[in-house]
C-alpha cells in the first residue's frame, strides 16, 4: 500500500536559494513547453507528447544560453513535463465526457504556492536521523514527526503562502496493521452548528475557527488596503495575513483529524450522508459556515482512513430525508422543516426529536439497510 508523510523543512539560506531556483526552473520548463505545444498545434496541427518534450529538454540543457537549467534536479524538470502532459490528457478526456476541465494555463511567478517533485534514484532521497537527504540540497533539517516506513518513491518540496517549506514523501510497500474489531456501527450527521453528531449521542462541537479570527483578519486586511502595493510594509502585512490563514487551517485540520481518527478506532462501520459540498458553497448565506466546517475534508479523511485501517464507510443518498423522518416510528413529516427548527414532535407517535441526533440515527438505519 502507498502512504505519504508530510514534514516541515528548515533549510538554511543556501538550500532555500537552491529551492527557489528549482521552483523557477520547473515553472520555466512548464510554461515553455506549454507554449511550444500550443504553437505546434496552431501552426502545423501536430500534437507533442511527453517524450517529444523530454527529448527537446535534453537538447535545451546543452545550450549555453540555458545552461542554468542544470542547476535544478533533472527529475524535477521531468516531473514538470509529466504534470503538463497530465493536464493536457485531463483536458482532452473532459472534452470527450463533456466535463468542465479548463485548458492548461501558464504558471505565474507571483503565485503564492510553489512546489516541485523529485524522483528517487538510488539513494538521492533518504531519511538520516533528524535530517532528510534531497537531490541538489544535501542534508536538510526536517521535523520528522513519525517513523518513515516502506520504500520512498518520490519527494515533493513545497512552499505555502506563509513562506514555510514542507516535504511530502510518497512511500510504497507500507504495511499498516488493521485495527481490532469493535462490532459497533454508527451514523454520523455533519452540520455547521455541531461538526458531527453520532447516532449514540456523542457530539463533536464545531469550533468555528475562522469566525473567531475574523476581527483580527479584518484589521490586517484593512491595514493591507492602506499600504502601497509592492512596498516593504505591504509585503510584511501580506505575510502576516498568510500566517493567520495558515494558523486557522492548521486548527481546523487538527480537529478534523482527531474526530475522524476517533470514529475509525471506535466503530467498524460508519454511515454518512453523501453531501454535495460544492453545491452547498453556492448558497451565499451558508457558504462561509460550510467552508469553516470543512465537510468535504471530513468525508475525504473518513474514506482514506477506512481504507487504511480495514473499516467500512457507507454513504447514503444525499436526497434521503434523514432529518424529516421520525427515528422512532419511521413516519415522514408532511411539512418540510427548515434549519431553524432544531427540535420537533412527531405528529404520529408523539416523540420529541432533536434534529441532528434524529438525522444521525436515520442515517445509521438507512446505511445498514443498504449494506444488507
Amino acid at each position: 500500500m502507498e502512504y505519504s508523510y508530510k514534514f516541515r523543512l528548515y533549510p538554511n539560506s543556501h538550500q532555500a536559494a537552491q529551492i527557489q531556483r528549482t521552483f523557477g526552473c520547473c515553472r520555466f520548463v512548464y510554461n515553455r513547453y506549454l507554449a511550444l505545444r500550443k504553437k505546434e498545434w496552431e501552426q502545423n496541427r501536430k500534437s507533442m507528447n511527453y517524450y517529444d518534450c523530454s527529448a527537446d529538454l535534453t537538447l535545451l540543457k546543452k545550450d549555453e544560453n540555458f545552461s542554468w537549467l542544470q542547476e535544478a534536479d533533472a527529475t524535477a524538470l521531468q516531473s514538470s513535463l509529466r504534470d503538463l502532459d497530465t493536464a493536457f490528457q485531463n483536458f482532452f478526456h473532459a472534452l470527450e465526457a463533456n466535463h468542465r476541465v479548463g485548458y492548461p494555463k501558464f504558471k505565474k511567478k507571483s503565485f503564492s504556492r510553489k512546489s516541485y517533485k523529485s524522483k528517487r534514484v538510488g539513494e538521492n532521497i533518504a531519511v538520516v536521523g533528524n535530517k532528510l537527504k534531497l537531490p541538489k540540497l544535501g542534508l536538510v533539517k526536517c521535523r520528522i514527526s513519525k517513523e518513515v516506513r516502506g520504500r520512498i518513491l518520490s519527494a515533493t518540496v513545497s512552499q505555502n503562502p506563509a513562506g514555510n517549506y514542507y516535504v511530502s514523501l510518497c512511500c510504497t510497500d507500507v504495511l499498516i496493521p488493521s485495527l481490532p474489531e469493535t462490532g459497533k456501527v454508527c451514523g454520523v450527521d455533519l452540520g455547521v452548528k455541531d461538526l458531527a453528531i453520532v447516532s449514540d449521542g456523542q457530539v463533536f462541537p464545531n469550533h468555528k475557527y475562522l469566525r473567531k479570527s475574523e476581527k483580527k483578519l479584518e484589521r490586517l486586511q484593512r491595514s493591507l488596503s492602506r499600504k502601497k502595493k509592492g512596498s516593504r510594509r505591504y509585503i510584511e502585512t501580506k505575510h502576516r495575513i498568510a500566517k493567520l490563514h495558515e494558523h486557522i487551517a492548521n486548527q481546523r485540520n487538527d480537529t478534523i483529524h482527531k474526530v475522524t481518527t476517533d470514529l475509525i478506532r471506535n466503530y467498524d462501520t460508519i454511515c454518512m450522508e453523501d453531501l454535495n459540498t460544492s453545491g452547498m458553497l453556492k448558497n451565499h448565506k451558508l457558504a462561509k459556515a460550510v467552508a469553516d466546517a470543512s465537510m468535504g475534508e471530513f468525508q475525504r479523511q473518513m474514506k482514506y482512513k477506512a481504507e487504511y485501517y480495514g473499516r467500512k464507510v457507507v454513504f447514503i443518498d444525499r436526497f434521503y430525508p434523514s432529518s424529516q423522518t421520525c427515528s422512532h416510528c419511521g413516519s415522514q413529516s408532511p411539512i418540510t422543516k427548515d434549519l431553524s427548527v432544531r427540535e420537533w414532535t412527531c405528529p404520529h407517535c408523539g416523540a420529541t426529536l432533536s434534529r441532528d441526533l434524529n438525522a444521525a440515527i436515520n442515517i445509521k438505519k438507512e446505511g445498514l439497510r443498504n449494506t444488507a
